[in-house]
């Protein structure tokens, strides 16, 4: 039986925060503790407290919609979904990867920046995973980089890892050449990144790479992510696409992107 953890979000009236900026308190015995919802690190050293919060309080829907527009995809080109080698950038405690093994892939390799992701998916989910690398995408080595490589991966996925500053654009990029020149991409982004008002770094990238001759978009659906902390729906778009061959080094200083 999962334990259950006691957690309070903030009153209604107090949330008027952007969704980076989101937090709940953590109630132990020590007391009442105020954690953000992207301190990963915090969350991921307590068993099944991100579970609770994101999939059971907030209805996380993320994994199982890219999986399935993944799938879709491929089956549609007849290319056989058993047989990709995933390379599943900013993988956590492996929520995506789960919902990937369930999709019967061959191979599965993690990334993620803070080894607390590591500790929790070996804690959480163990032998889930071929590799897991606790890396830093945009000082990747060249051993470790040559060390991906070889697992051949031919498709790219990351979930609800994309902007507010979890996964700079530089790195995204740096995982998108490691996986093979041909290959499937498919990740979500929050829907106001699409917005050309949005001048970040990171929502640029993704739409310079969707309009690129680097990445053929084959599907793009809007959908709920999951609820905010007042119960409100925080919507996202889930995106599959074709990469086409490698982005060169000066793609996002040509473009005045800022990794």
């Amino acid at each position: 039986m999962k334990k259950r953890h006691r957690i309070q979000f903030p009153k209604t009236e107090l949330t008027n925060i952007n969704q980076d900026e989101a937090y709940f308190y953590l109630q132990g015995s020590g007391g009442k503790r105020k954690i953000r919802f992207h301190d990963y690190d915090e969350i991921y050293q307590v068993e099944g407290l991100y579970e609770q919060i994101f999939y059971d309080r907030l209805k996380c829907a993320s994994p199982s919609k890219v999986a399935s527009i993944l799938e879709s995809a491929i089956k549609q080109y007849q290319d056989n979904f058993t047989e990709l080698r995933i390379l599943d950038l900013g993988a956590g405690n492996g929520m995506m990867g789960e919902e990937l093994k369930k999709h019967g892939v061959s191979r599965l390799i993690g990334v993620d920046i803070i080894p607390e992701a590591y500790d929790a998916t070996l804690r959480d989910r163990p032998g889930l995973y071929d590799a897991y690398y606790v890396e830093d995408f945009t000082k990747l080595d060249d051993d470790k980089k040559e060390e991906i490589i070889s697992w051949q991966c031919d498709c790219l996925v990351t979930v609800a890892a994309l902007g507010f500053g979890d996964i700079p654009a530089k790195a995204f990029i740096e995982a998108f050449n490691i996986i093979k020149s041909e290959a499937w991409v498919a990740f979500n982004i929050k829907d106001t990144f699409f917005d050309i008002s949005d001048e970040s770094g990171f929502s640029k990238m993704i739409r310079e790479l969707i309009f690129s001759k680097y990445l053929d978009v084959y599907y793009i659906e809007r959908y709920r992510h999951r609820l905010s902390i007042e119960g409100k729906p925080l919507y996202y778009f889930a995106v599959t696409g074709w990469k086409t061959s490698d982005v060169p080094d000066d793609f996002l200083e040509s473009k005045g992107i800022i990794g």
